[in-house]
């Protein structure tokens, strides 16, 4: 049986409602923070085996462009954080209508824009 329905693959043209475009925000932060946390940790071992190896990433970690991982990781992180705790709310039955899903997606969205924005004032 063939199906009459149209098809459309263009992903520039797809209206995705607000709700999927924090949960694809909320998939992307976990990769982001799967990739940061071993970087990360790259930088703790080489802090942590000699007293220069501190000082090179002491002096890296100053520069514009570490400061700007730095805060993209931190980013990712709130709002993994803030979607995370969405996630548990709705977990305990609020928000699970069409409008509660759409008020939680913009709540999420404005509290963790608050974040980064305070995350960034923080780290510059």
């Amino acid at each position: 049986m063939k199906s009459q329905r149209p098809v459309n693959l263009d992903l520039r043209t797809i209206k995705l409602p607000i709700t999927a475009y924090t949960s694809i925000l909320h998939r992307v932060s976990g990769v982001i923070l799967f990739v940061g946390v071993a970087v990360l940790l790259l930088a703790l071992d080489a802090s942590l085996s000699s007293a220069e190896g501190f000082e090179e990433v002491k002096a890296y970690l100053g520069s514009p462009l570490a400061k700007l991982v730095v805060w993209a990781l931190l980013s990712a992180l709130l709002y993994h954080l803030v979607a995370g705790v969405r996630h548990l709310v709705m977990d305990t039955g609020h928000g699970e209508t069409l409008e509660g899903g759409k008020l939680g997606s913009k709540i999420v969205l404005a509290v963790s824009a608050v974040l980064i924005v305070l995350a960034g004032v923080w780290i510059w």
